[in-house]
């Protein structure tokens, strides 16, 4: 196979599973305006406790439905009201159930009217909504991701921030190796100066790729505080999803980060951590202010790196520091080419051991 071309493959990647929200931001009854893919999304939940997704526009005046109210229509099934002119949408199949302006006569079927429903589904606590590029009635091949490690009950850290970004340049940025001692430079982390060769094992992972699980950096201090000897592994997946899940002993901490594209220039992080270990009881505060500290260090090397991109530079990757953006590129190309051409999607990683210093 032809290596992948330097620069980034731009486009987005559909009929896929893309982290929505937290299952306890929808309640009964409100509704939740967010723009994922560049489309624009309300996200509710029923009244018998179901999720859903519907384009935020109503079809007649392009009023954001999510500025109208929940209502039961004539057949008593849960509706939306668009708050311009009253028209009512059903949050089952998004059809048109009453247009309030219509007298006897006129000849409007409502119900034709339908505007654009997507697939939402509820696991380990997140919702998940499935970007297809077209409407289909048809279900998902496979149900949303899960995660192991996902323990301790709710997680003990979830924080959230936009980086001015296409999700290409996010996911090259979040996977990066080598930028740590730089751009983290934190008594409690690490500095410049403290780096060192490291050798680390992947292998192919579901739509992905994994370090395999091994002992973190010895100059990596935050590890220290979890005591004993932890192991972690780390893993990739498509469309936007990094985790780590360290094992210390009969204690797990899960660290997820979850990348939705918004739009072209738009990415919203989501970071969740889970754990049972005594730590987060102690140090929960500390562990809240550096997770933002980083998503802060790393917004602000985006903003930064924004300057160079604007014109539209080639860029230059090389081994092995920048090959998992490469295997990002030619997992995102092949996924590409399997939904055009119908064909089963080929994970192109193969294992393999990277070497880099940091």
């Amino acid at each position: 196979m032809a290596p992948p071309p330097t620069g980034v493959v731009r486009g987005y990647l559909y009929d896929m599973w893309y982290f929505a929200a937290l299952s306890d931001d929808l309640k009964p009854g409100a509704l939740k305006r967010y723009e994922f893919l560049g489309e624009p999304v309300l996200l509710g939940r029923d009244r018998e406790g179901k999720a859903y997704a519907l384009r935020d526009i109503c079809p007649h005046r392009a009023a954001p439905l999510s500025a109208g109210r929940v209502v039961r229509d004539d057949q008593g099934a849960q509706a939306i009201e668009c708050p311009y002119h009253g028209w009512l949408f059903r949050t089952s199949d998004g059809a048109c159930s009453r247009i309030p302006s219509l007298v006897e006569g006129q000849g409007v079927e409502s119900e034709r009217i339908r505007i654009r429903r997507w697939p939402v589904a509820e696991s380990q606590g997140m919702v998940w909504i499935f970007m297809s590029e077209t409407q289909s009635d048809e279900a998902p091949d496979e149900p949303p991701p899960t995660f192991e490690g996902v323990v301790g009950g709710k997680p003990k850290l979830v924080d959230r921030m936009d980086f001015d970004s296409h999700i290409d340049h996010a996911v090259v940025g979040l996977m990066d190796p080598a930028h740590g001692p730089y751009v983290h430079q934190q008594w409690w982390w690490r500095s410049s100066r403290s780096q060192h060769d490291k050798s680390k094992r992947f292998e192919p992972r579901t739509y992905g790729f994994s370090m395999v699980r091994h002992e973190p950096s010895k100059n990596s201090r935050a590890y220290a505080v979890l005591g004993g000897e932890p192991l972690t592994e780390i893993t990739f997946r498509l469309p936007g999803l990094r985790w780590e899940h360290i094992v210390v002993g009969k204690r797990q901490v899960l660290a997820l980060t979850c990348l939705t594209p918004v739009s072209e220039k738009k990415t919203r992080i989501t970071q969740l951590i889970w754990s049972d270990h005594p730590a987060f009881l102690v140090l929960a505060p500390f562990i809240k202010a550096g997770a933002r500290r980083f998503l802060q260090q790393d917004a602000d090397m985006v903003n930064l790196q924004n300057e160079g991109l604007r014109y539209d530079p080639t860029l230059i990757w090389i081994d092995d520091a920048d090959k998992q953006a490469k295997w990002y590129q030619a997992l995102k190309r092949n996924w590409i080419i399997s939904r055009r051409d119908s064909k089963p999607f080929v994970n192109p990683v193969e294992a393999s051991v990277l070497k880099w210093r940091s």
